[in-house]
Parts: C-alpha cells; structure tokens; sequence
C-alpha cells in the first residue's frame, strides 16, 4: 500500500494536464497502479486513523494537539507497548490502579492524538490502557522488538521539535509513567526534615537522556542519585515542576 502522499501527488499531476503514462514515469511507478488513482478509483477509501494521522495527511506537519501528543509519547516511552505484529496495531499502556486520574488523562490523551475508540483491559493491579489503529507506527516510531532498554530509543527531528515546544508535557507523561513525586524524609543532628521531592526511574539510557534534556529546557536542576534513577529535591527545582506536572491521582 502506497502512502497517501503519493497518490495525492499523481492525482496533482494528472489534474495538472499530464498523461497518465506521464505521471507513471514521474513518480516511478506501474502504469496501472497510476490509472486506477486517476480514472477508476480517485478517491482512496480513507478510515477513521488516517484522517486523524497527520503524519500521513498532505499539508499537515504537527498534530491537531501538540500538547496531548507530547504527553502521550512520554507515557509511550514509560510504561506503554506499542504491538505491531497484530492485523491492527494496538497501542498499550499500563496504568496502576491506584492512580485513577491517571486512567483517564492516558485515555483522553490518546483520543486526542489519533484513537475514536479506547478500551480499558483489567489486569492484576492495573489497568491496560489501549487503542487499536493502522496508523500509531506512524506516530510512535520508536516500536520494535524487544524491551525498550536493549535497543535505540532516538526521537525523530519532528518529535524533537514537538518536545521542544511542549518539554513540560512531555516531563509529566514521563514521570506519570515512571516517576513518582514523595514526601523525603530525613534526619540532621537529630532533628527530622520532611521535604516534597521528585525521582524518575527507568533502564533505558536513551530514554533517561531525554528526560535529563527535557529538564534542562526548563532549567530544572537533576542529578543522578543512582545508575537508573534520577532525582529532582532542590526547592526550586521541584516548585518548578511542579507546575508542569504534579503528583498522581
């Protein structure tokens, strides 16, 4: 199946006046692939994902809601699966059932982005958030084999650009998925101290780096306080993101 960019473009160039062995040529390829755009079906039947993915609508380079798309693709990279080996592909991401609103932010999140459907899967002490689509590869490229810490987890250049924009969203689906934001206990000479704090645990180098880049856009001081775990404690720090984005509920 040919992307929909393409067919736009023969359709554009055999409205435009060229032949229909013209346009073939142009576009490289098979004549009758180009003939059936142009004169028997000129219209390809389109679904409910596909409208909605704009990486593959002409014209369209940004999603309808950067913000929900930044927040989602932190969720993504936290605790979600993305299952491509199916008929459909399904997007799964797996919510604790102790944080309700969190169920509901994963949901809506994902009907902002793509899905007109989600359906909530109940799992031992947690909920499986997941939407069937043709097109979630298309937004999430990040997918593949295995567990995401044996492989390269890279963001593309539009996704970069996104997380620019929106690095706050994208921090609170990080740490909505794989942080936490505690009360810190401890004890100086005797007297004890109770402090609010923020920690985000993940194996994944690649995916612990974007989390320490999407802080330094913020300028939100961190620092590792183990191999997998970072910790944001000073005051500053934590009032800072806290504002974007707050503890769980």
């Amino acid at each position: 199946m040919h992307p929909p960019e393409v067919r736009a473009r023969a359709r554009r160039l055999f409205l435009a006046g060229g032949t229909v062995a013209d346009t073939a040529r142009q576009i490289g390829l098979p004549y009758r692939t180009v003939w059936h755009w142009c004169n028997d079906r000129p219209e390809p039947k389109q679904h409910g994902t596909q409208l909605r993915c704009f990486r593959c609508r002409e014209g369209v380079d940004s999603p309808t809601d950067p913000r929900a798309y930044s927040y989602l693709l932190g969720l993504y990279l936290g605790d979600g699966h993305l299952v491509t080996t199916a008929r459909v592909p399904v997007l799964r991401i797996y919510c604790s059932d102790a944080w309700p609103n969190l169920i509901e932010l994963c949901d809506r999140a994902m009907q902002d982005v793509l899905a007109s459907k989600v359906q909530r899967v109940q799992k031992q002490g947690c909920v499986g958030v997941q939407s069937y689509g043709s097109h979630w590869p298309c937004l999430l490229p990040q997918h593949g084999p295995g567990k995401k810490h044996e492989r390269p987890i890279v963001l593309a250049d539009w996704q970069r650009e996104i997380v620019q924009h929106h690095p706050g969203d994208f921090l609170r689906g990080l740490f909505h998925s794989d942080g936490c934001r505690f009360a810190n206990r401890v004890t100086v000479r005797g007297k004890a101290y109770v402090y609010p704090r923020y920690m985000f645990v993940n194996e994944s180098t690649d995916i612990m780096a974007l989390c320490q880049w999407a802080l330094d856009l913020l300028g939100i001081g961190w620092r590792m306080n183990r191999r997998n775990s970072l910790s944001v404690a000073r005051r500053e720090a934590v009032a800072a993101l806290d504002r974007h984005v707050g503890p769980k509920s």
